[in-house]
């Protein structure tokens, strides 16, 4: 009997389309680049999802989200981050990010 070894994200998103970004993405950006230990995954994990919100890609801002919860991020800090970057990256996509972050911190 063979056991079916279990899919990443990346691999289910992606790995039917494009395997080798999504090879990449698991092998380069999750493991290489998340951790480095330069800063602590709290940290990249605010990081991400200012960029997400500031650059628009709320596409991906749900699974960050919900990583940034798993490592320690408080909705009081998902809501600081998304108000401070209504002054710097514009009140449409803070408001974008905060609809994202409401859902995600309903659950």
């Amino acid at each position: 009997m063979s056991e079916q070894k279990q899919q990443t994200r990346a691999q289910q998103l992606l790995g039917d389309i494009a395997p080798k970004l999504a090879e990449i993405t698991d092998n380069v950006l999750f493991a290489d680049v998340w951790e480095r230990s330069g800063l602590s995954p709290r940290d990249r994990s605010l990081i991400t999802v200012a960029a997400l919100i500031a650059n628009g890609n709320t596409e991906q801002l749900t699974s960050h989200l919900n990583r940034a919860k798993a490592n320690g991020i408080t909705q009081e800090e998902i809501a600081e981050v998304i108000t401070h970057l209504a002054f710097y990256a514009g009140w449409p996509r803070a408001i974008s990010g905060a609809l994202v972050a409401k859902e995600v911190f309903r659950k």
